[in-house]
């Protein structure tokens, strides 16, 4: 429990001291309001405009949850198809490659031309945005499994299914949570570039709000809000990934415990 205590108030103490260099950093350079403003000055409008950000992050939240379930519920299928199947992978995945390499701010307006300003287009960007990096790591993981407990399992009687459901997919686990971890980091900024391109409510709106009219305290606010949404989405996948690949964890930590 004390250290655990102790690697959390860490960061805490990094971000403190980060806090206080930025107001040093203000006071001693006069850098002017409109360029960056003082901390206790974003402090001041988070506890003013706190009604409406609280609002306007409702649907942000929404669009983020709903394009991360969607990009996981197609990804990971995906991978463990691509990873077990030579002609899916050959036929199927450079395209996914290919898709990637257009920009998704290019192709964001698209959606708005075919789904309107509604929820559909923010998810739809957030699924796109997402979906690549769970796709990878999840075939990564499909990939690492041992092969000789394949054979092994085959030797035994067991099926393809069983073999899947028994090794593969438990195996995947860890990689699999590192791509739900990036994504589900990601998905915010995918919420975002939709209501960038085209959306009547959401943080994004507010922030091209505050931009248009040079609120950089309520910009820096906003930020911070993001970046609170950002961390509840990381620590609430790293939970999941220690109550699902416990055996995970332990085995990481027992090889911590060996190095040291």
């Amino acid at each position: 429990m004390r250290s655990k205590l102790s690697s959390g108030l860490k960061p805490v103490a990094f971000v403190l001291l980060l806090i206080v260099l930025w107001d040093l950093a203000i006071r001693v350079f006069h850098v002017p309001p409109y360029q960056i403003p003082a901390p206790m000055e974003v402090v001041r409008t988070l506890w003013t405009d706190w009604p409406e950000l609280l609002s306007q992050a409702v649907p942000t939240t929404e669009a983020t949850l709903a394009g991360f379930a969607l990009s996981a519920a197609f990804g990971i299928p995906a991978a463990m198809l691509i990873a077990s199947s030579k002609t899916v992978e050959d036929y199927v995945y450079p395209l996914l490659v290919f898709s990637q390499s257009i920009p998704k701010v290019a192709i964001a307006p698209l959606f708005v031309v075919w789904f309107g300003f509604g929820m559909e287009p923010k998810v739809l960007i957030t699924s796109v945005i997402t979906f690549f990096p769970l796709l990878v790591n999840s075939i990564a993981g499909a990939r690492s499994v041992d092969v000789d407990r394949l054979e092994l399992a085959k030797s035994l009687g067991a099926s393809r299914w069983q073999s899947f459901t028994k090794i593969t997919f438990p195996s995947s686990l860890p990689f699999i949570f590192a791509g739900l971890n990036m994504a589900a980091v990601l998905s915010i900024l995918g919420a975002i570039v939709g209501e960038f391109v085209g959306a009547q409510a959401g943080l994004g709106v507010l922030i091209l709000q505050y931009n248009s009219n040079l609120d950089i305290a309520s910009v820096y606010s906003l930020l911070v809000v993001l970046a609170a949404m950002g961390l509840t989405m990381h620590f609430s996948m790293r939970y999941l990934e220690r109550r699902f690949c416990f055996w995970a964890q332990r085995s990481r930590e027992s090889a911590a415990t060996e190095i040291v």
